[in-house]
């Protein structure tokens, strides 16, 4: 992402914390990006570039002033103002908004850590499911029968801001509901400045275990990290640490195979 995107999604990511997060403003939010992604007149009005920025913005304030909250205005006025390059860009830009009001939500309430780790864990279970998957994935079934199927797998057993996470991620999914979880839960580390590290290893982690790898990718990289754990039986033994594009390999099976590569070479 260019540095100019990056400022854009910065300057819309301060007007919407300069609102009050809740579940309410993100179904707003939703509800104006899919408008959008149905009217290609009103998204291509929106986003412009031809037309100035204050002409932009009036014109969203005119469409969308009393027909949803003062808070969701302001998010869409402001997005409305910048200069996205497409015109999916703008409504992209919104969506992200959507979800950030929800991870914002759970951490005013105290339970980001909660959401995170729900998200993570169905996404997992996703994953792991290839029938699941394909189902999720499946772009010629309604979207809202793959939502339901979600609230049923997940409602009552998650809280409401992980249903409403997870449902609009099978609404949105561009690539897969894999990818698109795994570009929310990135979005939630960035509310509270934390890194994600995805811990790979053979077995459940002592609760011991876990504070001292904690500590220590923390004072590796200088700041707040968020560990999500995968247990998979065929590392054999040892730790796959993954951080971003960075991965430490030091698993059992890892090593043998770099070994194995050296004696190759």
């Amino acid at each position: 992402m260019s540095a100019a995107a990056e400022a854009r999604l910065s300057e819309l990511d301060r007007v919407l914390d300069a609102q009050e997060a809740s579940p309410e403003l993100a179904a707003e939010l939703f509800a104006v990006a899919d408008l959008l992604g149905g009217q290609a007149q009103l998204r291509n009005a929106m986003a412009d570039p031809t037309v100035a920025d204050d002409r932009r913005r009036d014109f969203a304030r005119t469409v969308f002033g009393g027909r949803i909250g003062a808070a969701a205005t302001a998010v869409v006025v402001a997005a409305a103002g910048l200069r996205w390059g497409t015109a999916s860009g703008l409504g992209a830009a919104i969506d992200r908004q959507g979800v950030r009001a929800l991870f914002g939500h759970a951490h005013a309430a105290g339970t980001l850590d909660a959401v995170e780790d729900e998200l993570f864990r169905f996404g997992r279970t996703v994953v792991a499911d290839q029938a699941l998957r394909r189902a999720l994935d499946d772009r010629t079934a309604p979207v809202a029968v793959r939502q339901t199927l979600v609230s049923d797998l997940i409602e009552g057993r998650t809280s409401a801001d992980t249903v409403a996470l997870a449902r609009r991620a099978v609404a949105t999914a561009a690539v897969s509901f894999e990818a698109t979880v795994e570009a929310y839960l990135g979005l939630a580390a960035e509310i509270r400045a934390r890194a994600i590290a995805t811990i790979t290893v053979a077995r459940p982690l002592e609760a011991d275990q876990k504070e001292r790898l904690q500590a220590a990718l923390q004072r590796q990289l200088g700041r707040q990290v968020n560990l999500h754990i995968i247990i998979d039986p065929s590392v054999l033994g040892g730790a796959r640490v993954q951080v971003g594009d960075e991965v430490i390999e030091g698993t059992v099976a890892g090593r043998l195979a770099a070994a194995e590569k050296q004696l190759t070479q």
